[in-house]
């Protein structure tokens, strides 16, 4: 079992919270401008282009890490499935793992949660991003596994769905965040091969497949 992180096991309220605060915007309107660009299908950069038009997005990042003010996240932000659904997988003999499109310091800040993962790894020390193929295909070479061994779990159908079924893994589609939930309301198929409302329903329908 191979999981994303953010809006999977990390709520990121208060991270894109933060951000509006730092850019001195009001929240509801960052939030709003990544509803627009998840709906469009553009980068969630284009967000930050919205509300602060001409915006450097690296210089900022660097300007908040010069401030002291660096990327974080810990157990209060984990979802409150994520423990349980992990805890229940690893009792019934399932591998675990965790990757995403994150930077270092998540890879860092997770392997110090003391989550019951084999495996830990960001696009930032694989040095490739969803929706790669490759992305997932480096999970099956860490696992020492066949794609089809694997099950993805994520709240994106672009980023985590069909590039893991392209992949040869079992995709499962976790409908939550606001991701999940503007590309599930598309009306369109998902493509996964497991759709969930809640990681606690994941160990049950893994059973029954």
């Amino acid at each position: 079992m191979v999981f994303d992180v953010g809006e999977t096991l990390v709520n990121e309220t208060r991270a894109w919270a933060e951000w509006a605060d730092w850019l001195d915007v009001p929240r509801l309107t960052l939030m709003a401008a990544i509803g627009a660009v998840i709906a469009r299908g553009e980068h969630h950069r284009r967000a930050f282009e919205m509300v602060r038009p001409g915006i450097d997005l690296d210089a900022e990042i660097a300007k908040r890490r010069a401030a002291g003010n660096l990327y974080h996240f810990g157990r209060d932000d984990l979802y409150p499935d994520a423990v349980p659904c992990l805890e229940a997988l690893r009792a019934a003999g399932y591998r675990l793992a965790v990757g995403g499109n994150q930077p270092l310091d998540a890879e860092l800040i997770l392997r110090d949660l003391g989550l019951p993962f084999d495996v830990v790894a960001t696009s930032a020390s694989m040095g490739i991003e969803k929706p790669s193929p490759e992305f997932f295909r480096q999970f099956a070479r860490l696992l020492e596994l066949l794609p089809g061994e694997i099950a993805y779990v994520g709240d994106r159908v672009d980023n985590d769905v069909g590039p893991a079924k392209a992949a040869g893994m079992v995709a499962v589609f976790l409908r939550r965040g606001p991701w999940g939930l503007i590309q599930s309301s598309r009306g369109q198929p998902t493509g996964a091969a497991i759709e969930i409302d809640s990681l606690l329903e994941l160990p049950d329908r893994l059973a029954r497949r």
